[in-house]
């Protein structure tokens, strides 16, 4: 299974606008693929529930559900905590939290890891030093497997800043748990990592809109623009162009 990439988002339902099933759809309709459950202390029944409903909301675009701890909810995809267990799981996709070289140093074979905090969070305030760009790119250059950074990261000028540090994508959680339409605030940083990922084609791209012989700038959809679309569930539905990205 490929590791996770673009925008990642992890779960908080005590910080959550709304039910998490309903931050998750809108943020699956701004185009992110990948979900990190947490919700460590509700009973694993409770657990296997969200799980089960969010793998729904995920399965319709081709996305993936990733559960912390050591046990997939009757899935195949872990993150584990820095602490343990070691060795990990022989799950189909095990990440890690990792927070400087040692603990990258512990890995083996986990497929990715997070590095936090990036930046100052209000999720986990005082939780640090932060690592800022400098400390994200040294991590980089040392690590085994492909990192997510992870802390803070809210703004687009931020998600741009860890992917050219080499980040292969963010890991979010307070700007879309307590965002006021995560549609939204999903498509503009997963818009800045396709732009950072991809800046000779956006500057290329810019520079078309720019010429004269370009005429008229054409009508885009913005991905994501449009919630009235609803599955059988109720739920709203990501634009039909992104089914599939990000894996």
């Amino acid at each position: 299974m490929t590791p996770p990439s673009g925008v990642v988002v992890l779960t908080d339902r005590l910080v959550a606008q709304r039910g998490l099933d309903r931050v998750v759809a809108g943020a699956v309709a701004g185009g992110v693929r990948w979900v990190v459950l947490r919700e460590k202390d509700l009973p694993r029944t409770e657990r296997a529930a969200i799980a089960a409903d969010l793998r729904a909301i995920l399965a319709e675009v081709d996305g993936t559900l990733i559960v912390a701890g050591p046990d997939p909810l009757d899935g195949d995809a872990v993150h584990l905590p820095a602490a343990g267990p070691y060795p990990p799981p022989t799950h189909r996709l095990v990440g890690r939290s990792c927070h400087h070289h040692t603990e990258l140093d512990r890995l083996t074979t986990e497929h990715y890891a997070t590095v936090s905090p990036v930046y100052a969070t209000q999720t986990k305030p005082g939780y640090g030093p932060p690592l800022e760009i400098a400390g994200l790119s040294s991590l980089v250059r040392i690590s085994p497997v492909p990192l997510l950074a992870l802390g803070g990261v809210e703004t687009p000028q931020q998600v741009t800043a860890c992917v050219q540090a080499g980040a292969t994508g963010v890991a979010v959680l307070g700007a879309l748990m307590r965002a006021q339409d995560p549609t939204e605030t999903a498509a503009t940083l997963t818009s800045a990592y396709a732009e950072a990922v991809t800046p000779e084609l956006s500057k290329a791209g810019a520079e078309a809109l720019r010429s004269p012989r370009a005429g008229l700038r054409p009508t885009v959809p913005t991905q994501g623009s449009s919630l009235t679309a609803r599955s059988g569930h109720g739920r709203p539905q990501p634009p039909t162009a992104t089914t599939g990205e990000g894996k």
